[in-house]
């Protein structure tokens, strides 16, 4: 008797499916690979949270990669997810050891360097705005939080900040703008 929840999905379909932010395919790839990255994390030296850290970001890796339309999968889905696994828990455990590490395998591997130097480099990236909006100061990050993160109009950061009206406050929007621009390329031109 086969199970009625589980789904028939192809690589292609599980792709689509993240890509468009479906939690069906999303518990559909836990539930088909977490399983494989579980067994090679408690295979050498980890722990179950360690895996689902992992996996985690395993998936984030492969969601960037969809949304972007950057993946070029030259191997089985399964193989991608396991090759990311591996590469993300050797970086961890090169962290937490500077001995040769060496993993014992259970699955194929594919080549994944690229895909995770890009990832390394968007998180480097929102590690310096973050940095860059810390250093801004008010009421500059205030402004450029209410309207790009909480999305309040341009007059109610007039009534808020109290300008006299919606152009004073996209005046300053934009110098605010141009400064978070200059303390962010100042730190990323550096490294």
């Amino acid at each position: 008797m086969t199970n009625p929840y589980r789904l028939h999905l192809s690589d292609d379909q599980l792709l689509a499916g993240l890509a468009n932010g479906s939690d069906t395919v999303l518990e559909e790839l836990y539930r088909r690979y977490f399983p494989m990255v579980l067994h090679l994390i408690l295979n050498n030296n980890g722990s179950e949270d360690d895996a689902k850290d992992v996996y985690q970001e395993t998936l984030i890796v492969l969601y960037e990669k969809v949304t972007t339309d950057s993946l070029a999968l030259h191997c089985q889905l399964k193989t991608y997810l396991y090759s990311v696994s591996r590469r993300l828990w050797l970086k961890q455990l090169s962290l937490r050891n500077r001995n040769g590490i060496s993993l014992m395998d259970t699955e194929d591997v594919a080549s994944v360097d690229d895909d995770l130097i890009n990832h390394e480099a968007r998180d480097r990236q929102f590690e310096l705005m973050a940095e860059s909006l810390d250093r801004l100061g008010e009421p500059c990050r205030t402004l450029l939080e209410d309207f790009y993160m909480r999305h309040l109009s341009m007059q109610d950061i007039t009534e808020k900040f109290g300008y006299t009206n919606a152009d004073n406050a996209k005046t300053q929007k934009y110098k605010c703008l141009m400064r978070l621009k200059r303390l962010f390329f100042a730190v990323f031109k550096e490294e």
